[in-house]
């Protein structure tokens, strides 16, 4: 029988009368394993007692939770950790208990029972051997560079050992998470097997053939995969990673270079040095302004929303069990599909047409068609989630469903007729939803008879491949319909954010002064493929021009004319009589049309437009480069802040969480709101002064925004204040 040295709120360690002990990591207090220095100083202790008691022959390191370990708590490392140089000693003291540990003559060996990232693959190399189990779902690799890091816990140095230098890159800068046959035939591991009783017997066995290891940065006759830095392969491996790096990156992320000068310097020293470097690097990287704001934003903030942080307090869950959705457009069409395949929810599907809404099922048995032919699913799982899909044009047939998602044209009138139609057969207390992308929800739910449950949910197109829903709170929706709301974006996988009240809410409100200022600097003589190419340099999906083509400028001309403040806002109106010209006069409607800002010739590759340099009298040169990127990204950054001075965002978290997931704001920057900060307050405030003189009252700053840089004050430490519930929308 085994014999319990040890058990506390991290790990456990027993000895087996074989002589093989067994450290199962289960942090009981953390919803998964993760990576901490109070884990690494808990861990080494009880490795440093298995190493020095004769009677333990080795040790198996696994987990007594589903994963293994998720990674690092990015909670700990967002907090002050001290000074550089504070930092930098404790990685190294983490470096040279674990090297001592490597070089002890005593064999451990990585029972892989679950997904191991990050710090937990790191662990996982400090054994002498790693044996995973082989199921797809297990998944193994280094993402630290999502989150604007590099591997600090030895990866970014051992790796290039056993992957060689080319597969080691491509883990690590692009985070790759590879299922256990593919990390074994990359090296990364060891040997898979199929069951856990397998996975201990075989660490077992290996611990037995093996009673003196090695491991291969240790070993002076070890050679590197693929050959060494100093190689032909080696060679070309490097400058190819950093051109492409830079190409990839245009250096808004520091990690990325990090990571090369890390394995390049690395690899032609011993490892305790090549340790030495990475630590170095991971404590610089740590500390820039855009690791700060990917942790923040991009995984902590982003993390916390799709939890449901924004559901108010005491609202209990709301079960949905059957769907309705008004319009079978590509809407509504991904509304419906996303529902019935990830919330597993019956749906109504309801089009003025039979063959409408039919049309709209066939996005549904498109797509589900594609995961049949790449193995991803079976026919009959296929079969299961269409029947959950009804169609119909019959209004009676959404009598039953606990909530209703009407996406039906971008018209005032419709959209009531919809709602009191839908109404007639819907339960008092069921929800009713709108997913419209700029008409306020206040507006919409005057064709309500209870407007208590009436509610906006804005989805973004295409609904399968976007991540975030915008919830937009009327000013009589109740607490209730946005918990709805959220458990419904929850049961789909998305992430949620909570908005006030607003022409065009939040996102497109910020999106459409994107898409403007690109027109506006077209329009000033900056050429097309000037402000295309800085737009994606500075971090940007895509360019202004390119994504109003992707939006349809017809479409955009609509929502402009549906904008009361059209006659009185000369901006909008600067916009509009550029959009109609294109529209009207060239018949320039967009990528749909095959002609817009860009041509797209059939089968061939989209161009700029080559008329456009005559119709705006374009010239290089005409904005400095500099001024045209801030135009572009202070433009929203203005906006955004505008929209949480207003009330219209209920929190900056929010607001980053938008910009990012919404219309592809520059991760890097931590959002929209958070990009002020980056710039840094004074800077961004002196900047829009210059702006509002030369180029127009769009960006005038608000006076509380000076009132924070006087105070001294980060974006973050905005007091949210209450919105006048009056406020005209």
């Amino acid at each position: 029988m085994a014999e319990q040295v040890l058990k506390n709120k991290l790990l456990s360690y027993e000895i087996g009368e074989d002589g093989i002990a067994i450290i199962t990591i289960d942090q009981v207090d953390n919803p998964t394993n993760l990576f901490s220095f109070e884990f690494i100083q808990n861990y080494i202790e009880v490795a440093n007692k298995a190493i020095a008691d004769d009677k333990v022959k080795g040790v198996i390191v696994t987990s007594g939770q589903r994963m293994f370990m998720a990674g690092a708590d990015l909670r700990e490392l967002q907090r002050d950790g001290g000074t550089a140089e504070e930092q930098f000693g404790q990685m190294m003291q983490m470096h040279q208990n674990y090297r001592a540990i490597e070089t002890a003559g005593k064999p451990f060996v990585a029972a892989i029972n679950g997904t191991a990232l990050g710090g937990g693959m790191e662990l996982c190399l400090t054994c002498h051997h790693r044996i995973a189990l082989n199921n797809p779902k297990i998944k193994l690799g280094f993402p630290e560079t999502k989150v604007g890091l590099i591997p600090g816990g030895g990866g970014t140095a051992k790796a290039p050992y056993l992957m060689g230098i080319q597969n080691a890159l491509m883990y690590i800068l692009q985070g790759i998470e590879a299922d256990p046959s593919k990390a074994l035939k990359d090296g990364l591991i060891n040997a898979v097997v199929d069951t856990p009783e397998e996975l201990i017997a075989a660490a077992k066995q290996w611990i037995a053939d093996n009673p003196t290891p090695i491991q291969p940065w240790d070993d002076k006759k070890h050679k590197i995969p693929g050959g060494g830095l100093m190689t032909p392969n080696g060679v070309q491996t490097i400058m190819g990673a950093n051109g492409n790096v830079t190409k990839m990156t245009h250096n808004n992320y520091p990690a990325a270079q990090a990571v090369l000068s890390t394995v390049y310097e690395g690899i032609q020293i011993k490892i305790d040095r090549a340790l030495e470097v990475e630590a170095r690097h991971f404590v610089k990287v740590r500390n820039t302004k855009e690791a700060k704001n990917l942790i923040r934003t991009g995984f902590l903030g982003i993390q916390a929303a799709r939890k449901g942080k924004a559901k108010p307090e005491g609202v209990g869950n709301y079960e949905i069990k059957k769907l309705g959705v008004l319009g079978a457009g590509m809407m509504g069409a991904g509304i419906a599909y996303v529902s019935a395949y990830l919330a597993k929810q019956e749906v109504v599907l309801k089009d003025v047409t039979i063959e409408g809404a039919e049309k709209g099922k066939d996005y549904s048995r498109n797509l589900l068609k594609k995961r049949i032919s790449r193995g991803k699913m079976t026919q009959e799982q296929v079969d299961e989630v269409l029947a959950r899909i009804k169609t119909t044009a019959d209004p009676a047939d959404m009598e039953g469903c606990d909530l209703v998602i009407e996406a039906v044209f971008e018209n005032v009138d419709l959209k009531a007729r919809v709602t009191k139609e839908t109404e007639a057969v819907l339960a008092a207390d069921k929800i009713y939803a709108s997913n419209t992308s700029t008409i306020p929800i206040t507006l919409l739910a005057k064709a309500s008879d209870r407007p208590k449950n009436f509610i906006g949910i804005h989805f973004f197109s295409p609904v399968d491949k976007m991540p975030l829903v915008e919830i937009i709170v009327g000013e009589e929706t109740e607490d209730k319909a946005i918990g709805a709301a959220i458990d419904y974006t929850m049961a789909i996988k998305k992430v949620p954010i909570v908005v006030n009240d607003s022409r065009g809410f939040y996102t497109s409100r910020c999106f459409g002064t994107y898409t403007s200022e690109g027109a506006y600097l077209l329009e000033e003589g900056v050429p097309a493929i000037v402000i295309e190419n800085i737009a994606k340099t500075k971090g940007m999906p895509v360019g202004p021009l390119a994504v109003s083509d992707e939006v349809s400028l017809t479409l955009g001309l609509h929502v402009m004319e549906a904008d009361p403040s059209l006659k009185d806002n000369p901006e909008l109106q600067r916009n509009y009589n550029i959009t109609k010209m294109l529209v009207e006069e060239h018949g320039r409607e967009g990528k749909k049309a095959g002609k817009g800002f860009y041509e797209y010739p059939e089968g061939g590759k989209k161009y700029i437009w080559p008329k456009l340099a005559e119709l705006f009298n374009s010239e290089v040169g005409k904005l400095d480069n500099a001024v045209v990127a801030k135009r572009l990204l202070h433009r929203q950054a203005i906006e955004a802040y505008r929209c949480l001075d207003e009330g219209v965002l209920r929190s900056v978290v929010d607001g980053d969480i938008g910009s990012l997931l919404g219309w592809g704001f520059p991760p890097y920057t931590g959002g929209a709101l958070s990009y002020i900060d980056y710039v840094g307050m004074d800077q961004f405030i002196a900047e829009c002064d210059e702006y509002t003189e030369k180029f127009g009252a769009r960006f005038t700053v608000p006076d509380s925004l000076r009132a924070l840089a006087a105070a001294g004050k980060s974006i973050h430490e905005y007091e949210i204040k209450e919105r006048a519930t009056a406020e005209a929308v």
